[in-house]
């Protein structure tokens, strides 16, 4: 079993960063594959970047590569998304994920954070 925590969410000016982190209890975490997902009002919820356990093998969206940087520290339970250059339309909850399947591309995440809030001004 494992549980999940974001924090590091708010309001940030059009331009600006955040750094969500994502902490998990369980031992088990540092074997699973970790993922970003957001939702925005009125839209479905998004699969967004993932990593795998060792942090070898990382996963962006289009819209996000080049401005997000996903990462893990295994020895701290903990997981990140460097979020960088954000616009007005990356305004969602943001949700960390952790699975035990290998593929990191794959949508697919057993374990759930409770999600935290990203607004972008402009």
């Amino acid at each position: 079993q494992v549980q999940l925590v974001e924090s590091g969410g708010g309001l940030v000016q059009a331009g600006g960063s955040l750094r969500l982190s994502c902490t998990a209890s369980g031992r088990t975490f540092i074997t699973y594959r970790m993922g970003w997902f957001r939702q925005a009002p009125g839209k479905e919820r998004e699969f967004i970047a993932a990593i795998s356990w060792n942090g070898g093998s990382t996963y962006y969206i289009d819209s996000v590569k080049g401005r997000f940087t996903i990462s893990r520290d295994n020895a701290k339970n903990t997981g990140y998304l460097q979020m960088n250059t954000l616009k007005p339309e990356d305004t969602a909850v943001y949700y960390c994920a952790a699975d035990w399947r290998a593929v990191i591309t794959t949508p697919t995440y057993s374990y759930w954070g409770q999600g935290t809030q990203v607004t972008v001004s402009s």
